[in-house]
């Protein structure tokens, strides 16, 4: 009987983790379509300035949350991380003015199916994912040095990458939802640790699903070229 508590706990604390997710990520289609609507998204687009400023914001926010997810209270994780969808919902307004809508929701739709396939088979897996921690921490270090070299010379290949951008971010989706498990049992008997855990797995999933997204959208705009 205690097992099965266990397992049912377990699944509500998974179930309220992604609802977390989507949460974010209805922020961050939210404030796009918003900044979209007043274009807003089109001045980001033009400038670079107010571009990159809201990419280094990113960085800071998130690094916020992590390096400060044990002293901040829960309603700060949460708070940061809503902060972090809205203004990455900026960013995502020049987005559907650079790719346009079409190609936007395809993405999209796309995305959602890779993740859901992805998240699913690390939920259900009896296999321990942790041992795709290394080669999926290399792959990552590879992708930033590429999209850096990416950033002042252009590939022919860069198809490819976009390719192993899905494949690595499509193993992370199932990696970092099998890691839901992992921290549920680890704060289990610390209240306000795992709320924060969630809001921390909840991001990494929103960060999954939103590479996955950047990356199926490169592929869907440069087929139309």
């Amino acid at each position: 009987m205690n097992e099965k508590f266990q397992y049912e706990t377990l699944s509500n604390y998974t179930a309220k983790t992604f609802l977390w997710m989507f949460a974010g990520l209805l922020v961050t289609f939210g404030v796009s379509l918003a900044a979209y609507a007043s274009n807003l998204g089109f001045y980001l687009l033009r400038s670079s300035f107010a571009f990159f400023g809201l990419a280094i914001l990113e960085i800071v926010l998130v690094m916020a949350l992590v390096s400060r997810l044990h002293s901040m209270s829960v309603s700060s994780a949460r708070g940061l991380f809503f902060v972090y969808a809205a203004v990455n919902g900026l960013v995502f307004s020049s987005y559907l003015w650079l790719y346009g809508m079409g190609d936007v929701l395809m993405a999209f739709g796309a995305a959602a199916l890779y993740f859901g396939v992805m998240a699913a088979y690390g939920y259900l897996t009896k296999r321990d994912l942790t041992s795709w921690r290394t080669p999926l921490m290399v792959g990552l270090i590879v992708l930033m040095i590429v999209s850096v070299i990416g950033m002042f010379f252009m590939s022919g290949s860069s198809i490819l990458f976009s390719i192993l951008g899905i494949v690595i971010f499509s193993c992370y989706t199932a990696y970092d939802t099998q890691k839901i498990k992992a921290l549920y049992f680890a704060y289990a008997g610390n209240e306000a640790m795992a709320k924060k855990a969630s809001i921390y797995a909840a991001l990494q999933l929103y960060l999954d699903f939103i590479n996955l997204f950047l990356y199926l959208l490169r592929i869907f705009s440069r087929s139309r070229d």
